[in-house]
């Protein structure tokens, strides 16, 4: 695979309504495709944006596959064609979300979009860099996780965001609202986690 074939942006046009899921994604699973699918429809999106990142910095990246290998799996596993799969932020050399969030809004300014994050995100959404600029810049969507949904809620980013919440059943309108702006989706929920995957994979199998 082109390095150009992982790391060019989707097309897009003018007005469209674009949720941004990033994420390592070691390996892509049902779970993932399951929020992917939901906040899709849920949010009225026109189209979905896997960013899938050189690596969180807030993670040990010691069993990190490398990013075409990450990439190409999503694209296989993913079967909408409103759901895009790129690495992106690695020739960008991003490192954290503000960054992403920051150049995508500045260079296509015409788009409306939505940072899509699950609820165990949320819940230490303080921890990310400069995450007051990231809610200040773009709407965010919360997907519920297992076990995850009391502690998001009761988390330092949600309280200082609860002026901004919306309800859930005008989760559709999200995509055009000024940040600050957030939404938690309650819905089907999956146990499955990267972590699970990895665990039980042999040692020295490739994911």
């Amino acid at each position: 695979m082109r390095a150009a074939d992982i790391t060019g942006l989707p097309p897009s046009a003018s007005g469209m309504r674009i949720g941004l899921f990033g994420g390592s994604f070691n390996p892509i699973h049902a779970g993932h495709i399951l929020v992917m699918e939901q906040t899709l429809r849920r949010l009225a999106l026109d189209a979905l944006w896997v960013l899938v990142t050189p690596g969180n910095p807030l993670k040990s990246h010691g069993e990190l596959a490398p990013l075409a290998d990450r990439v190409a799996a999503a694209r296989r596993a993913i079967g909408n064609p409103r759901i895009r799969v790129t690495g992106f932020e690695a020739a960008r050399g991003f490192t954290y979300t503000w960054q992403t969030v920051r150049f995508l809004t500045t260079a296509l300014p015409d788009r409306h979009f939505v940072w899509i994050m699950g609820a165990d995100s949320l819940a230490d959404f303080h921890r990310w860099e400069r995450w007051e600029d990231i809610a200040g810049t773009i709407p965010l969507a919360v997907y519920v996780r297992p076990g995850a949904a009391r502690s998001a809620l009761a988390s330092r980013a949600a309280t200082a965001l609860a002026h901004a919440q919306i309800d859930e059943e005008d989760a559709p309108l999200l995509a055009r609202r000024p940040a600050p702006a957030w939404v938690f989706l309650r819905g089907r929920q999956s146990t499955l986690s990267s972590r699970a995957i990895r665990a039980r994979k042999p040692q020295g199998e490739s994911i």
